[in-house]
Parts: structure tokens; sequence; C-alpha cells
């Protein structure tokens, strides 16, 4: 099976090279619920680079995400002096017969052009969903030129800013590896914030139970992210609640306090915070960071979290507080629990129709964060959603709409309480907010996804 592909993208072919052999590009332009590599730190596209993919959504035990190992091979085919960057991905091990996918970039009138063939042959079993494997494979291309094509812009909206050296606690997390790689590809250094013993430079150890950071770790450091902290997605037992609180507020601490302490250190914290505290249900409101804060134990986690943050503030360091919405993936977070409901038929509302969603994709809520990063004037609480607030009704309609599926019956209150026990799924799905995205818009950030169906479109790959 051959399957062809050309896109065109506002970018220099140069440009697209250096981008392309950075680390984190293969983050990038893989989607999280389909694979990631094992090693996210690595990069390149020489010859001979051996790349280990896990297939699957990260959330899933690695038993049950098989292991795809691929080859880079060079590609000397006539023409090759025309192409800024031209390589091959040779199967080795995997789930195909056989694979073969050649990426040329290419330039024209200017601009670069992603050039893909492949030449790709499905096991024996799969040989009837011929059409079907070719449609996936070209969705894939033109989620990857899509991504890059986003990617690329932040990249040119802060190419006179100084390239950061930038430490992130939690960055094995959702957010933390499409950030991280996001930021390298930009031409950033990352420093990963690890628990236990640092496994080489590009580490930082710590331990925030026990209160130990080494400030001459972060010495050299330009800012840090904090996006540290037990999933809330989980049964709100006694215990997890009172983990989900000392995680945030341990980290938090410990940071603040270690930035405060520090003549030359970073001069910059982007914390994570998020909208549970205006509180789970807050009808008829338009929220603004101004707003008041709610009621329940997420506004009080979340309330106390940012107050951690203030040894560094009251120190002259910059904090950006991001108030993250309900984070949009294929690999994790509320959505991908849904998507088995929906694809067999049987998905629906989790909430009253009229109930207010502020939702982000995943892609917009990191370059959010390398905003925090990069503007001088992100500074306080800013409210990261993006600008097309549905209701729970119009949600549900809308995701079966793109998957092709019939959205029709709500999801029984007993579901979401069995996982997340009772008060759990009071404050995590029968929610009612309408979170302005204003005054993150107003610094200069610009959301690649502020729609519903085509931010869905583009995470599931149904163009």
């Amino acid at each position: 099976m051959r399957i062809e592909s050309r896109h065109t993208l506002a970018a220099t072919a140069a440009e697209v090279r250096v981008w392309m052999e950075r680390p984190g590009a293969l983050v990038r332009l893989t989607p999280p619920g389909l694979g990631g590599p094992e090693d996210p730190r690595a990069g390149g596209t020489e010859a001979g680079r051996l790349v280990a993919v896990r297939l699957g959504p990260a959330v899933l035990p690695a038993p049950l995400r098989p292991r795809w190992l691929l080859r880079h091979a060079e590609d000397h085919r006539p023409g090759d002096e025309a192409a800024a960057l031209r390589f091959v991905d040779q199967q080795m091990k995997g789930p195909w017969r056989t694979w073969r996918h050649e990426h040329a970039v290419l330039e024209e009138n200017g601009r670069a052009v992603m050039a893909d063939r492949l030449e790709i042959e499905p096991p024996r079993a799969l040989a009837p969903f011929a059409p079907r494997i070719e449609r996936s494979v070209q969705e894939l291309l033109a989620f990857r030129a899509r991504q890059l094509r986003e990617d690329l812009a932040l990249h040119a909206r802060w190419g006179e800013a100084p390239r950061l050296r930038i430490a992130i606690a939690g960055a094995s997390g959702l957010i933390g590896t499409q950030l991280a790689a996001l930021l390298t590809t930009g031409g950033h250094t990352v420093l990963r914030m690890v628990r236990g013993r640092a496994a080489g430079p590009g580490e930082i150890s710590w331990d925030p139970a026990a209160g130990r950071l080494d400030p001459a770790d972060l010495e050299g450091v330009d800012a840090v992210v904090d996006l540290a902290g037990r999933s809330i997605a989980t049964r709100w037992t006694a215990t997890a609640r009172r983990e989900i609180r000392d995680s945030r507020l341990a980290t938090t601490s410990l940071l603040a306090r270690t930035l405060a302490g520090m003549r030359e250190g970073p001069r910059v914290l982007v914390q994570a915070s998020a909208i549970g505290i205006y509180g789970p249900r807050r009808p008829g409101e338009l929220l603004v960071e101004g707003a008041s804060a709610g009621e329940g134990f997420l506004a009080g986690v979340v309330r106390d979290w940012e107050a951690a943050t203030a040894p560094a503030r009251e120190a002259g360091v910059r904090v950006a507080l991001l108030r993250t919405g309900l984070v949009l993936s294929d690999g994790g977070g509320s959505l991908l629990p849904q998507l088995p409901l929906f694809l067999a038929g049987t998905g629906g509302r989790l909430t009253a129709a009229d109930a207010a969603l502020s939702w982000i994709t995943l892609d917009d809520m990191a370059r959010a964060y390398a905003h925090a990063l990069l503007s001088p004037t992100a500074d306080g609480p800013l409210n990261a959603v993006a600008p097309g607030t549905v209701t729970a009704g119009e949600f549900a309609r809308t995701l079966g709409r793109v998957l092709h599926r019939p959205a029709l019956v709500p999801v029984p209150a007993a579901g979401p309480a069995l996982v997340l026990g009772r008060a759990g799924a009071d404050e995590l799905i029968r929610t009612d907010q309408r979170v302005s995205s204003a005054r993150l818009e107003a610094d200069g950030f610009v959301t690649a996804h502020p729609e519903l169906e085509g931010a869905l479109r583009h995470l599931l790959q149904r163009t």
C-alpha cells in the first residue's frame, strides 16, 4: 500500500529542518492517544538512530502498550539537492508486516513543503480494511502538519525573545510531556525535576515531601513551571483527598520558598492552578479572574495552592497562575474514558444539558504555558480556557457528530459516582462554569482551537 501526501507550511524549509531535528519533535507530531517515544528527550534525524515508540495512551499499563522499533535511514533519490531534509523510518520490529516512511522537507516559492511517502503492508487479518487504514494514515499526516504549523507560529511570535533554561516539575505528566517537547523544539533548554536520584545532566533531584531542594541546582535557570500534584481523577477517599492537597501545597511551597531565598535564581514561576477555584456550580455567571472563590473541597485546595506562591511573589518573582479548564486529549484527562462509550454508541452527556463546560485542548494548554513563560506581562491568575464555552448537551452532540455516533442517552449519575465517589463526581462531573478567557487573550495569547468541533476533529484526527 502506497500513501503520499504534501502539506505547505508558513515557514522556510530551513526553519522546519531545525525544528524537526530538535528533541521533542516526535512527541509533538504524535497524537498522545496513538503513542509516544520511550525517551521523549531524544531527538535527531541522523541515519542509524533507533527510535522506540510505545503504542497507546500513556495512562495504560506498559504490558498493554506494544513496542514499535524504527530505524532512521538515509534516502538518496534523484533531486535530493532540492530537499532541506530527507530521511526514512524503517520498521525493525512492530505491528506492521512492512513499514517504510520517507520524509522530505522541500522548499517551494519560499515556503516549506512536507512531503511524505509511505510503503506499508498491514497484517493479513487487517488487509480487508486497507481503505480505512489509508484514510487513518492520511488523517495522521494532516494532524502532523496542523500541529507543526501552530507550533511554528507560536515560536515565530516569540522569535526575538531570549532562549530560556526552564525547570519543570511534573514534566512526565499529560501536560508536562507536551510542554517540554514544545519548549525544546523552540530552542529552549528543559530541566526535569525528578523525585529520587537524578539520572542525567538534564534532571534536577528533589523531594517535596521531605522539603529537599538544593538551590544550587536552580542556579542558571531562568524560569520554573510547577505542574506537580496527585491526579484528581481518582476516587475521593479520605486518603486521596489528603494526598491531593498535600502534594500540591508541599511542592509549590518548597518551590516558592526556594526561589524567594535566591539572589540569582529564576525570576519566573508559572504555576498550575484550576478553574475549580470558582466552585463546581456558578450558573448564570461569567467567571473572570477577580470572581470570588467558590465552595467545596477543590475550591479550597486551589485557593491554598495559589496562596502558597506568596513567598516568591513577595520576593519579586513574576508568578503566573494558569487556571486550567477541562483539558481535552485523546491520551488522558476526562475525554479519554468517554471515547469507548461513544464509539460503542452508548455515549451521552455527563451532567445537566444546560450546564456550561469551559474546556481547552491539550495543545493549547501547552502553548498557554509557553506563552506565560515568555510574556513579561503574564502575571497573576489567568484563566486557561478556550473562548468557545459550550453546554454539556452541546459537548455530547458535537463529540457524537465528530465520531459519527449517537449522543442521545445521558450517562447515569451512578457511573461517575462509582469511579470518583459521590463527592468527586459532584465536584468534577456535575459542574456548571462559564469561564472567561479574555485576560489571557488580552495578554497576546492566540488560541489555535477556539471552537469545540474543530478542536475535537483535530485531536481525534477526524477532519
